[in-house]
């Protein structure tokens, strides 16, 4: 059982969030890059780890952990010291948990349908997230009492929520770019130290 902490990765891939949040923790990690155009993400020997063949994949003491909220919330957990996460017996940890959750439950099936042009259902509440307007409202609505979604501190939600957030103004997507209260969420976040190491290291050259 090793302590090092394998991190797979391309850059073009959600994985830019857990390095992000592998920064954060301040977690010694050793990259394996994987190649999307020779497909090394479908090779026997990494669907082996992720049969998904998916990234980000992190190794750490004889665990695999995949998918990107699951990713994030693992490091949070298992370095403490960073002061991501609330602690098991605050009662921040229900709100925290529940940002995570509506990250990938709401936000990132919400956004997806939006940006790809998906029809729409005719009965909202068959769709887990309701409607694209109640994510974006539900959104506005916490941050507006910000500055962070728990209040003012910046947890593992944040980094994970905001990364979504940032991703999609980046790539247009409707209601977020130009609206103050996503503008300077964005602004925070990405003013974070652990953010510009990521960001000076993906930059092109």
């Amino acid at each position: 059982m090793s302590d090092e902490i394998v991190f797979y990765y391309n850059p073009m891939s959600r994985a830019q969030m857990a390095r992000w949040m592998l920064e954060e923790v301040g977690a010694p990690y050793r990259i394996e890059l994987i190649d999307f155009e020779k497909r090394e993400h479908k090779s026997p020997e990494f669907l082996a780890i992720n049969p998904m063949g998916k990234l980000p994949t992190i190794t750490h003491r004889g665990t695999v952990v995949t998918e990107t909220a699951a990713v994030i919330a693992y490091l949070a957990d298992a370095f403490p010291k960073a002061g991501l996460a609330p602690a098991i017996d605050d009662p921040a940890r229900g709100s925290y948990y529940r940002w995570l959750f509506f990250g990938a439950g709401c936000i990132e099936p919400a956004l997806l349908d939006k940006m790809f042009k998906r029809p729409e259902v005719e009965r909202k509440s068959a769709v887990g997230y309701g409607s694209y307007e109640d994510v974006l409202n539900t959104l506005r609505n916490a941050l507006e009492k910000g500055p962070y979604l728990l209040g003012e501190k910046f947890t593992a939600a944040d980094l994970y929520v905001g990364s979504e957030i940032n991703w999609a103004m980046m790539f247009g997507a409707p209601g977020l770019k130009g609206e103050a209260v996503f503008d300077d969420y964005v602004a925070r976040l990405t003013a974070r130290p652990a953010y510009k190491r990521v960001a000076a290291v993906n930059k092109p050259a």
